[in-house]
């Protein structure tokens, strides 16, 4: 029986990847894109395994038609799996951020990845009479949902939650056979790292502005260099997907040492005099 999997945010970046990782292991793939073009496109490219659903992951009713698109084609068979993978990086002081733009990227990273959730859970196996194999969810985190870094505190926030949300979840769901595993990736080589400084220019005229204008040429040039693979991350989800027995986590760190084992290590206080010496943080005159 052919596998399907649901991807919500395929239109470029870990989402794409993944969908056409999996359409390539013969998955049916149904992913969820915000616009009819991004849909015409990524159905160009995957062929008649990718099925687009067009929604955005904080449009409730959106969500709940693409249940009901999906629902029809599967019959009475699972999901094989969830991924949430949509999600949105707002960078920013917090000290100055508007609280609109906060709550946005808990919309989107958080909010809306739980509505989707709730949808998509019976057609995973928690309604009555389903049949095995129950599907399983993998949620993408960040390492961010780990070690939080200035100007990335909202996103950091949202993925933290995240963490606590998937921990939960994973423990709920027992009762249903549904797993749920979180990928933890570092900087990927997709397009959010361009789009990470986009609405920094608010910030500009804050006791911030010097900082953040370098972050927006050496620090986005220096990730873009080093960032991971998207390939690489896919692989990873797929693996979550298929195993036997997956992890509850898997983190994939850009770097391993230094942006990972070190700063879950080292004591906080530590870590802050570290990072205000890299970025040039000081307390004001």
């Amino acid at each position: 029986m052919t596998k399907s999997v649901m991807i919500t945010g395929v239109s470029s970046g870990i989402g794409l990847a993944t969908a056409v990782r999996l359409a390539s292991y013969g998955y049916n793939v149904f992913g969820s894109v915000r616009q009819p073009a991004d849909a015409a496109r990524v159905q160009a490219e995957l062929g008649e395994r990718f099925t687009p659903l067009v929604f955005d992951v904080t449009d409730h009713d959106g969500v709940g038609t693409a249940v009901s698109q999906v629902q029809a084609t599967l019959g009475e068979q699972n999901l094989a799996g969830l991924v949430n993978n949509a999600g949105i990086s707002t960078l920013g002081p917090l000290a100055h951020m508007p609280l609109e733009d906060f709550r946005r990227q808990f919309e989107v990273n958080l909010f809306g990845l739980l509505d989707v959730t709730q949808q998509f859970l019976p057609l995973l196996g928690a309604r009555p009479h389903a049949p095995e194999p129950h599907g399983r969810i993998v949620n993408v985190g960040s390492v961010s949902g780990r070690i939080a870094y200035p100007f990335f505190g909202a996103y950091a926030a949202s993925k933290h939650a995240l963490e606590g949300l998937s921990d939960a979840l994973r423990r709920e769901l027992i009762v249903y056979g549904i797993d749920v595993i979180v990928v933890e990736p570092g900087t990927t080589s997709t397009p959010i790292i361009d789009k990470a400084s986009v609405g920094a220019d608010q910030y500009l005229d804050t006791p911030y502005g010097d900082i953040i204008r370098k972050m927006q040429t050496e620090a986005v040039a220096e990730r873009r260099e080093s960032a991971i693979p998207v390939e690489k991350v896919s692989d990873i989800i797929v693996k979550a997907l298929e195993v036997a027995n997956p992890k509850a986590r898997y983190p994939i760190p850009r770097k391993r040492f230094s942006g990972w084992l070190i700063p879950r290590w080292l004591p906080d206080r530590w870590l802050d005099r570290i990072v205000a010496a890299q970025m040039g943080l000081h307390r004001l005159d």
